[in-house]
């Protein structure tokens, strides 16, 4: 225990010297990674601050609706059959004809789902009532009546050529189409919310919507429907489709109908069971929240030089770009024709590597003070939470004291394979081809190593599930495939798979155009439709507000494209990995892995840390109470963020993406290679995140062996 003290503590005075001689390291960032941020950060990022003006227009279509009836405008003071018989006879105006009628009752719905917030008092009144109303909505019937709206709205022609005659398309070309999603919003994130919530109160009423969701309307299913609208905004057939608000129901939808991180875990275990293997016990999610941000420590070396300046030897560096040449492996697949045109930059400053710049290897919590239970940080600086309301943050994150390896060593059977004929020629002259079970003639060492690598074998569901196609490949008339259990992965998978590589071009297609690198393009596609105002700003303040609007709604996008991805990949990996490859080859063919690095080729650290917010301005706190002249000094009210949660929650989706396409895929891997990752990868470790800095980390160790004996010098001490 003494030198692991010792230990310690020199680590402690190597980072106290890093922050001293740098001073530019980023704190440890306090984030707990998870499905969703919080319901009311949800709930906000829906409306762009350009539609602030359209609330009001809420409160008049309600208190119109109220003067009609007869009744008070004031819904708290309703009976329950009043409330219901409103609800009924706006319900009976949905269906008429004409349009302004129809949209009138939309708004007047949406007033309600939003928690009648003119006639509260505070953020938790507000939640509150929007709750109850939700569900009320919901058990009228009012989600089906909108989805059916949504159909007649997306097949309007008429404000489809509006649309596409005009040379800029604004906010005022999507009015009613975001009136409708709004609505199918709301009671989705509501709804929602009460999976991971603690009452029961409303237990069959998430049911009966999950159910729903899969249920086709019209002839398909609503994320069918959704991924319509998103492929024919990308072909330029609508343009005035408001895409934000599309991409964020289609998550949500998307992440009530398959599950999120438990439903995915309970899965697989579920899935491996059947097919006869044990059950999983490491979860690199969990393994990566107990785990300590890196950092690159001063060498003892570098420490003697700095206290001697004079015998500092010259600066050398080593240039990537001269050693990838030698070291590339030319591949004629990566030649093919992309759908999407993208470039990866490096600057030449940043492809020169520094001989000092390496990091350490993950601090293992079992170093961590037991008794105290002390984090072990020492005077690091934490992002912690600040005064802002609890839903901004996540909660700070505790580290786990773990008697153990972070994983289980895990050996494929190719492995054990390997290791037999490479003992076998050596030892005894000769291989046995598919004998997996004679030593002889080989060292006791070799038994007992052979005995350790299968007690750690590990068979994937995967494996079992490409076996079992082999089978009925080779047998098709004794060998059954067996009835298909349509779960919800299955059902969205077989709704998709007509339409799933146009789906995938176009949602790469967004995401690219909403990545912070990305270039102004005549013939790019317009995602700002439903953010910029009919006419442009006039003065400082409102160009300002205009400026954080535009990079706040390519952050929101970002986050919605980034976790529907993941979200079909790993649900479609688990039900069927051939599935799962078939998405991820059109993923890899429209150019995901460029795109991937180029979003990741930017200043992170400063796409971490922005501050694209103004929190008066979102939703309710822009329309509860007395609300402050919007100027340089209320714009930073309540800004005291010390992380974007989103753009970390993005950053790391991005990764877990990248991830699950290059595994096990030696190609893919020398995509990496060939598109100069590495420097690239380097800058994200920058962040002080432990889960983020484990999968750059993973994708730095995978392609080390392709970067050159140099290289490996010069990074791997």
């Amino acid at each position: 225990m003494g030198n692991s003290d010792d230990m310690l503590s020199m680590n402690n005075i190597y980072e106290h010297d890093l922050h001293d001689n740098t001073g530019n390291d980023c704190p440890d960032i306090a984030f707990i990674y998870d499905d969703t941020d919080g319901h009311m950060a949800e709930i906000a990022e829906l409306y762009s601050y350009t539609e602030h003006p359209e609330f009001s227009r809420n409160v008049k279509a309600f208190e119109d609706q109220m003067e009609s009836f007869n009744l008070p405008p004031s819904w708290q003071k309703l009976t329950d059959e009043q409330k219901n018989s409103i609800i009924l006879k706006l319900m009976d105006q949905l269906d008429m004809s004409t349009k302004s009628v129809r949209m009138k009752a939309a708004r007047c719905i949406l007033y309600l789902a939003q928690g009648c917030w003119a006639e509260v008092q505070s953020d938790s009144e507000q939640q509150h009532m929007a709750r109850s109303n939700v569900m009320l909505l919901y058990e009228m019937g009012i989600f089906t009546v909108f989805v059916e709206l949504l159909s007649l709205e997306i097949e309007n022609a008429t404000t489809a050529n509006v649309a596409m005659r005009k040379v800029a398309v604004s906010l005022a070309d999507s009015v009613d189409l975001r009136v409708i999603l709004s609505v199918l919003y709301i009671i989705t994130e509501v709804i929602r919310n009460e999976i991971t919530g603690e009452l029961d109160e409303y237990k069959q009423v998430v049911e009966n919507f999950k159910q729903e969701l899969l249920n086709p309307i019209d002839d398909e299913i609503l994320i069918v429907k959704l991924l319509v609208m998103i492929t024919r905004f990308c072909s330029g057939s609508a343009p005035h489709f408001p895409m934000k608000k599309v991409l964020l129901l289609l998550w949500k939808i998307s992440l009530v109908s398959l599950g999120g991180m438990e439903t995915l875990k309970k899965s697989k275990n579920d899935y491996r069971g059947k097919a006869g293997l044990p059950p999983m016990t490491d979860d690199t999610l969990e393994v990566g929240k107990s785990m300590r941000a890196s950092s690159p420590p001063a060498l003892a070396s570098d420490m003697i030089d700095n206290q001697n300046p004079k015998r500092n030897r010259p600066f050398r560096r080593v240039r990537t770009n001269d050693l990838l040449q030698e070291s590339l492996m030319k591949q004629s697949s990566l030649d093919e024709q992309e759908q999407i045109n993208m470039d990866v930059e490096t600057p030449q400053s940043e492809s020169e590597e520094e001989i000092s710049e390496y990091y350490r290897t993950y601090d293992d919590p079992t170093t961590l003070n037991a008794e105290t239970g002390t984090t072990g940080n020492g005077s690091d600086t934490k992002m912690g939470n600040s005064s802002k309301p609890d839903w901004m943050f996540s909660p700070e994150p505790q580290l786990r004291i773990i008697s153990r390896l972070p994983w289980t060593p895990k050996v494929r059977q190719k492995d054990i394979d390997m290791f037999l004929d490479v003992s076998r020629t050596k030892f005894i002259g000769y291989t046995l081809p598919d004998d997996r079970e004679s030593l002889a003639g080989l060292p006791h060492p070799i038994h007992e190593s052979v005995k350790t690598l299968k007690n750690h074998m590990y068979i994937s569901l995967a494996d079992m599930q490409i076996k079992k196609e082999e089978e009925i490949a080779r047998n098709p008339v004794s060998t059954s495939e067996g009835e298909i259990e349509m779960t919800p992965a299955e059902i969205l998978y077989q709704a998709i798979l007509p339409n799933l590589p146009q789906c995938m071009i176009a949602l790469l297609k967004i995401l690219l155009a909403a990545a912070p690198t990305s270039k102004a393009k005549t013939e790019s596609i317009n995602i700002m439709a439903d953010v910029l105002p009919e006419t442009m700003p006039i003065t400082v303040t409102q160009s300002t507000k205009l400026g954080i609007d535009v990079n706040r709604h390519k952050e929101i996008i970002v986050k919605a494209v980034s976790a529907i991805l993941l979200l079909y990949l790993k649900h479609l990996k688990i039900n069927h990995i051939y599935q799962f490859e078939f998405m991820s080859q059109h993923l890899v063919f429209a150019n995901c892995i460029p795109l991937v690095l180029k979003f990741f080729n930017q200043d992170i650290m400063g796409y971490v840390g922005s501050k694209n917010t103004i929190p008066i301005m979102d939703f309710p706190a822009c329309v509860i109470g007395e609300q402050p002249e919007l100027n340089s000094d209320s714009m930073v009210i309540g800004d005291s963020a010390p992380y974007s949660w989103r753009n970390i929650f993005s950053c790391i989706n991005l990764l877990r993406i990248l991830n699950k396409l290059i595994k096990w895929k030696h190609s893919r891997i020398m995509m990496l290679v060939v598109f100069k990752s590495a420097p690239i990868l380097k800058r994200t470790l920058k962040v002080r995140h432990g889960l983020m800095q484990l999968y750059v980390l993973k994708f730095l160790k995978i392609q080390t062996k392709y970067l050159g004996r140099q290289w490996r010098k010069v990074n791997m001490k």
